[in-house]
């Protein structure tokens, strides 16, 4: 038997199915006043739920824990520059168990040619899309001239998309913002999107955010400018032909069916890392397939991959970090959290970490039992 599964079948007992989403903390979107598309695609969109490349963070065993939790979801990589991808350890940057298709490698760049030589690499490595970065606000993507700042470039950005487009097979696709500082957000974004449509772009993945350059940092740039929803909505009605996926302050699977009957798909950031287990209710709500996965049946599925982990030198907590949030809201969420941060933290800890939290979520389980009975 795996190790680990004697208290997962404990925790299934008790918790089993139920529902994770977290609370939203985006601005409201009046759904119900606004006009649905009428052009949404009678087949389900590959892109129709994705989690959000985010920086120190999906790496591949976040990726691998969030594969566990929907088969259907498309999963992205961490930014890598081209330059990092071109020079660095490929096998280390871009190497990621195959389970974790169908994932996009995101790119930042903004010189089509090392674009072009990072984008071969990523596809010969396997991966189902090529992304290029439109979107990152921080000081030192600005200062490499890639992420947000390129919205002032649509010519630039066209070009670089127009020759990673001719050099793969796999798609390529943008995400952006919706404009930068003094911008206005209707003509940059259409602007950006159509001479990138003229390229061969067709999927693009829209922030529903400005990202201030001047005067406000990556973390302010992630709440502060306002949400546009409507103007990505309007995006998708007036360029059908395109496929178009929003971002941004979507907190739960309720909003995530709101947005799509304006847009062909959603990306979760926030929401999808902190309460992973919302994850688990992706392929029977987004796709009609199959049935929800629990956290306590994820954590099951995902110990084979920590062992063989564990036994080539990854230390546990390279992994456990991704897990914290998986039991939000449950008994014994708190006690689960401390030990896989304490007790994970050496660098001989193994699965049996991972036994004793899911041991102290069953106990806080059946105490609940108790007291309610």
């Amino acid at each position: 038997m795996v190790p680990g599964l004697t208290a997962y079948f404990w925790v299934q007992a008790v918790i089993g199915a139920r529902d994770v989403s977290a609370p939203s903390k985006g601005e409201p979107a009046d759904f119900a006043s606004a006009p649905v598309c009428d052009y949404l695609p009678a087949v389900t969109s590959p892109h129709r739920l994705a989690v959000a490349p985010m920086m120190d963070w999906t790496d591949r065993h976040c990726r691998r824990l969030h594969r566990t939790l929907t088969g259907r979801a498309r999963l992205y990589t961490e930014m890598l520059t081209a330059e990092a991808v071109i020079h660095g350890d490929p096998a280390r940057l871009l190497g990621f168990d195959p389970a974790e298709h169908p994932v996009a490698l995101q790119l930042g760049g903004s010189d089509p040619a090392k674009l072009v030589r990072a984008a071969r690499i990523g596809e010969d490595f396997g991966y189902d899309e090529i992304n290029l970065n439109v979107g990152c606000p921080s000081d030192r993507v600005q200062s490499g001239r890639f992420g947000a700042c390129l919205m002032a470039e649509p010519a630039l950005v066209a070009d670089c998309m127009a020759a990673i487009g001719a050099a793969v097979r796999v798609p390529a696709t943008v995400k952006c913002r919706i404009g930068v500082d003094d911008q206005d957000p209707a003509q940059s974004l259409f602007g950006l999107v159509d001479v990138c449509a003229a390229a061969g772009v067709g999927v693009f993945v829209v922030h529903a955010r400005k990202a201030w350059l001047k005067g406000l940092s990556p973390k302010q740039n992630r709440d502060v400018p306002p949400l546009d929803y409507p103007l990505v909505w309007r995006l998708k009605r007036e360029r059908p032909e395109l496929t178009i996926v929003i971002n941004g302050g979507v907190g739960s699977l309720d909003e995530a069916e709101a947005h799509l009957q304006h847009v062909d798909g959603v990306m979760l950031g926030r929401a999808a890392y902190h309460t992973p287990g919302v994850l688990g209710e992706v392929d029977r709500r987004l796709f009609g397939e199959g049935l929800d996965m629990a956290p306590a049946a994820a954590v099951a599925a995902y110990l084979p991959y920590v062992a063989a982990e564990l036994a080539a030198g990854t230390h546990l907590a390279a992994m456990t970090r991704h897990m914290l949030g998986l039991f939000h809201g449950a008994p014994g969420a708190r006690a689960w959290r401390r030990i896989l941060t304490v007790e994970g933290a050496t660098h001989t800890a193994g699965i049996e970490v991972i036994e004793r939290g899911l041991a102290a979520l069953a106990e806080a389980a059946e105490r609940r039992e108790a007291v309610a009975a």
